[in-house]
């Protein structure tokens, strides 16, 4: 047993801000009754083996959440007391769940129960296909590789209905121009793409598996790549949530996921109206303004399945690549899909003359992108000091963008000029490269000094900081992950155009490289005020948690937090300029926020800071959130949500809180303590 977890005194999490020295005095809290779950989630894993208490008992094709006893030595459940509830489970995925089809889909089965329950569905759904991401090394970090050697190891069949594999770190083929600099790189890269194929995963690569040349057809998908997700739901028949690469996954090895969110037409609505008036001329405008509009969400607006806007002003009609750019830069702020009046089908509203009434309840935010709004961005934007690479494809170009790019190199090449040094990198899939192959643009690109890239994206590969410390890119998308913590390398934003032009003149802008320092990453404003006396709420936890007990110091913050590239993967630290809690490490924290943003892959970088005692010691979300439950439901990590009053809003920032469930029952959050107004 973990010395943490022994005898009367309870350790306590240190107070926000006092960092490791802290640590090293703790407090004590001497309490008889119940064990106490405290500091760190392995600590508790070890503890209680939170990995068995995953069961889940299934009678009569009706889901009943196992209650208060503890697993044996063995790791088996014994006389389990059932709580029945309304939701039949499939026959098939009983079957997984018993254990029929072996235990890596048991395992799987396991996550699709315990996200039905917590989110609520009414019934399952038979999903057609799957995109997991977490791939890259750089991404999916240690808790990846160390979950995958798990899953891999349990034995049986694989992944039940086609499933497609999001984009690695490198390109095995083009080692020597990428020039990373890691020992090791490659053989662990390799190492998790084979880990996915043993599992029946088509190693695809690629972030952008709707462009394939095949129109996506009308169902459930189950998708774990943001810009994708966005991309299916505003401009196809496809419906997919933004699924974790986890919970992605689960649905791989089972067929099922949860009928919720936005598999449900009275989820698919608009609640953020923007009027475009100023004039988009390149992609890179329409990516500048995906990224803007989600940028404009704030903490007080009701979103509960992200932002989801209208948009007109566009009704000239946009190109493929277009409405690419757009979705997958309004996916940095989570946004699952939206409308362009004239352009996508319909929005779920009623007409109001030539305009569209608002939806029930109102529209939480109404926003103008003028001409203003864009050349300030583009100031903000532009490159400042020399640049030292080139990147486009972020998603991963289409043969549109290819052909762009090749024709601005071409203008360049036929005046007798040459790319120096491999200074532009083209991004793209498999099928596009072959496409490019086939047309004669691969061949302008790379004669003229471009390298071109597969199986990977600019926001997954590592640089060669050696070489690398200012980039040029036409999307906000690699803008947004480049400049977090992932890469944490300043990068600047200009259309094809200008990017080429940089590629070919290493010095057309010439003076220092920007410091990161001197950009704030935008963040919405927060809305807490300090709160005084009692404070007692009630929300709901998880099946495969029925008991636990944590006492700790809060860790709270209305905005959300972006788990991949802005919280540090080695010390748990939150690395975001302009949010309330940078600087501050979660490890054994009580963690209340809204939810998750950002990439789908933040639950490997949670269950990377879990395995190495760095994670919370609980986590309290506002919304369900489906990037941070799949993580604390596989390693047990006390997760509590659906509170009558915003947690986020009722509980101070280092609040010494108590976290309380039994027997599967409503999960108890109480302040013990007030912490002082000034910290």
């Amino acid at each position: 047993m973990s010395r943490r977890c022994q005898g009367q005194d309870r350790t306590i999490p240190p107070r926000l801000g006092q960092g490791r020295e802290a640590r090293e005095r703790p407090e004590t809290w001497r309490q008889p009754g119940p064990p106490v779950l405290l500091l760190s989630p392995v600590a508790a894993v070890e503890c209680w083996n939170f990995w068995a208490l995953t069961w889940v008992a299934v009678r009569h094709q009706t889901i009943q959440n196992l209650c208060r006893n503890q697993p044996s030595r063995s790791g088996r459940l014994e006389g389990l007391p059932p709580r029945p509830t309304t939701m039949d489970l499939p026959p098939r995925l009983q079957a997984q769940l018993d254990g029929k089809e072996g235990p890596t889909r048991q395992k799987g089965a396991r996550l699709v129960v315990d996200l039905a329950l917590t989110a609520g569905a009414s019934s399952f759904v038979e999903v057609k296909d799957s995109h997991v991401s977490g791939v890259s090394v750089i991404t999916g970090g240690d808790g990846l590789i160390r979950f995958l050697r798990d899953l891999t190891e349990s034995g049986g069949p694989g992944v039940t209905i086609p499933t497609t594999l999001n984009s690695a770190g490198c390109d095995a083929d083009r080692m020597e121009e990428m020039d990373l600099g890691r020992e090791g790189f490659l053989e662990a890269q390799l190492g998790i793409v084979d880990a996915y194929t043993k599992l029946g995963i088509r190693p695809t690569l690629s972030c952008t598996p709707y462009d394939r040349g095949v129109e996506l057809e009308e169902g459930i998908g189950c998708w774990a790549e943001s810009n994708a997700v966005c991309y299916a739901n505003s401009w196809t028949k496809m419906r997919t949530n933004r699924e974790s690469g986890l919970s992605a996954l689960a649905t791989a090895l089972t067929g099922f996921a949860p009928r919720w969110g936005l598999h449900l037409d009275g989820h698919r609505h608009p609640n953020i109206r923007v009027e475009v008036t100023a004039e988009l001329s390149t992609l890179a405008d329409y990516s500048m303004l995906g990224d803007w509009i989600g940028a404009q969400a704030q903490p007080g607006w009701s979103m509960p399945w992200g932002p989801m806007p209208l948009i007109l002003g566009l009704e000239s009609g946009m190109t493929f690549a277009e409405r690419k750019a757009l979705t997958a830069a309004a996916a940095n702020y989570g946004t699952p899909m939206l409308w362009v009046n004239g352009v996508s089908v319909d929005p779920p509203l009623q007409r109001d003359g030539d305009d569209w009434s608002a939806p029930v309840g109102g529209w939480q935010g109404t926003l103008v992108f003028d001409d203003a709004a864009l050349v300030k961005r583009k100031e903000e934007l532009a490159p400042q000091g020399t640049v030292d690479l080139v990147v486009i494809g972020c998603p991963q170009a289409s043969l549109e963008e290819i052909r762009l790019t090749a024709a601005a190199v071409r203008a360049h090449a036929e005046m007798g000029s040459r790319i120096p040094d491999g200074r532009l990198w083209m991004f793209t899939s498999r099928e596009n490269h072959a496409l490019a192959e086939a047309d004669g643009s691969l061949a302008m690109l790379e004669e003229s000094g471009a390298v071109v890239l597969k199986d990977t994206c600019p926001e997954v590969t590592p640089y060669n900081r050696a070489r690398f410390n200012h980039l040029l890119t036409n999307s906000m998308k690699a803008e947004h992950y480049l400049t977090s913590g992932l890469n944490r390398i300043p990068t600047s934003v200009a259309d094809i155009q200008s990017c080429v032009a940089h590629a070919f003149q290493p010095d057309l802008v010439q003076g220092p490289r920007p410091d990161l320092g001197d950009r704030t990453h935008h963040v919405p404003q927060s809305n807490v005020t300090h709160r005084e006396g009692a404070c007692a709420l009630s929300g709901e936890g998880l099946s495969s948690q029925p008991e636990y007990r944590v006492v700790g110091r809060a860790m709270v913050t209305d905005v959300p937090i972006t788990y991949l590239g802005y919280v540090d993967r080695e010390t748990g630290e939150i690395d975001e300029r302009g949010h309330p809690l940078d600087g501050r490490p979660i490890e054994g924290k009580v963690l209340i926020y809204p939810k998750g943003s950002g990439s789908t892959v933040a639950p490997y970088v949670l269950m990377g800071l879990m395995y190495r005692d760095r994670g919370p010691a609980a986590i309290v979300n506002r919304d369900v959130c489906p990037l941070s439950l799949p993580a604390a439901s596989l390693l047990g990590l006390p997760y509590a949500h659906g509170f009558g009053e915003d947690p986020c809003l009722e509980v101070n920032d280092g609040d010494l809180v108590e976290l309380v469930r039994t027997s599967g029952g409503a999960v108890h959050l109480k302040v013990l303590e007030r912490a002082s107004e000034q910290r």
